[in-house]
C-alpha cells in the first residue's frame, strides 16, 4: 500500500461509519463480508483533514479505474448509496466494489471477496471530482 493503510477524510470517515452501522442488517453474505472487512480497515485508517488528503486516494465522488488480475478493467465513480446508478457507472460505497476501493491510492493492489469469488484489483487511475460531502446525508 502506498500510504501504509487506507486514508480517509474526516467527514467521509464519519459518514462511512454511519453507513456501516445502518447497513449491518443486510442478508447477502458477500455484502456482509465486505462491510465487515471495510469496518476492520477503518479501525486502522489514517484519518485526515480535507486539505491533507492526497490527490491520488479514492474517496467519495472519485472516478476510479481498476484492473483485475484476470484482465478486465472498469471505470466508475464512487458515490453515496442514494446516488448509486449502475447504468451511469456510479457505484455505491456499500457495494462490495465500493467498499473494496475506498481509501486506497493509485497503484495499490487490493484483495477483496466478490460474489464471483476473491479478486485481486489494482487501482490504475484516480481522478477527483467534487469530494465535498454533506455528512447529514441519509441513506
Amino acid at each position: 500500500m502506498k500510504y501504509g493503510t487506507i486514508t480517509i477524510e474526516k467527514k467521509e470517515y464519519v459518514m462511512l461509519k454511519r453507513f456501516l452501522h445502518l447497513s449491518g442488517y443486510h442478508r447477502d453474505t458477500t455484502f456482509k463480508k465486505s462491510i465487515r472487512k471495510l469496518s476492520e480497515e477503518l479501525s486502522f485508517a489514517k484519518v485526515c483533514n480535507n486539505n491533507e488528503m492526497p490527490k491520488d486516494v479514492i474517496r467519495f465522488n472519485s472516478i476510479v479505474t481498476i484492473t483485475a488480475n484476470n484482465g478486465w478493467t472498469k471505470e466508475f465513480q464512487l458515490v453515496t448509496p442514494k446516488d448509486s446508478d449502475l447504468k451511469n457507472n456510479k457505484v455505491s460505497i456499500l457495494t462490495p466494489m465500493g467498499a473494496a476501493v475506498i481509501g486506497y491510492a493509485e497503484g495499490d493492489t487490493i484483495s477483496w471477496e466478490f460474489p464471483s469469488g476473491e479478486q485481486q484489483l489494482t487501482v490504475s487511475k484516480v481522478e477527483q471530482k467534487n469530494s465535498q460531502i454533506d455528512i447529514n446525508v441519509l441513506l
